[in-house]
């Protein structure tokens, strides 16, 4: 099976697909994903990526992040996704979206209309070690001081929403109250 990614455009309307690599080649706009998941102390839940990922190998990021499949909603992938990568599922909601580029080693460009999901957990996750070598539970402003003097040990997307979109996490804590409705999941 082709691994391929939906292009949008700047408005997140599906333009066409192409297989991911080659989007990622090319630096074309694609819709993706990233998974922010606090535990009841707002510490966010970090993934090291494993050494085996094609680009950002064996660097701290979010929770999870990936791509729809084709004709797949966002929160739809974002449960399988983070299923299959962390081993664990939990009621998300979608807090915000952005778009950005960024080079991300051996020639390949992420260039993605992210939508940035949320949601609450409160155990400790079960990594795919294909996916995720570790994992660790850290608070955001230690996270953004750890950034600051280790920048080359994070993701590039993760370091961007960091810096650019930190009030949009941080004002949507509502978001992540574990009182209010979010997104079911099947049990």
């Amino acid at each position: 099976m082709i691994d391929e990614v939906m292009l949008v455009d700047d408005q997140d309307r599906v333009t066409g697909s192409m297989e991911k690599l080659q989007a990622h080649r090319r630096g074309l706009l694609h819709r993706a994903f990233s998974i922010f998941v606090f535990n009841d102390n707002f510490e966010l839940l970090l993934q090291r990526r494993s050494p085996g990922k094609y680009h950002s190998a064996d660097l701290w990021s979010n929770t999870c992040c990936s791509h729809p499949l084709i004709g797949e909603s966002v929160l739809d992938a974002a449960h399988r996704r983070l299923q299959h990568e962390m081993g664990f599922d939990c009621p998300l909601r979608e807090i915000f979206s952005f778009t950005y580029t960024a080079e991300v080693g051996s020639g390949l460009i992420e260039h993605e209309f992210d939508h940035v999901c949320a949601g609450i957990y409160n155990r400790q996750p079960d990594p795919n070690p294909a996916e995720a070598r570790d994992w660790r539970w850290m608070d955001l402003s230690l996270l953004r001081q750890r950034i600051e003097t280790h920048p080359d040990e994070y993701t590039a997307w993760l370091k961007l929403i960091l810096s650019s979109h930190l009030d949009d996490l941080t004002k949507h804590q509502q978001a992540l109250d574990p009182a209010a409705p979010l997104d079911p999941i099947d049990d």
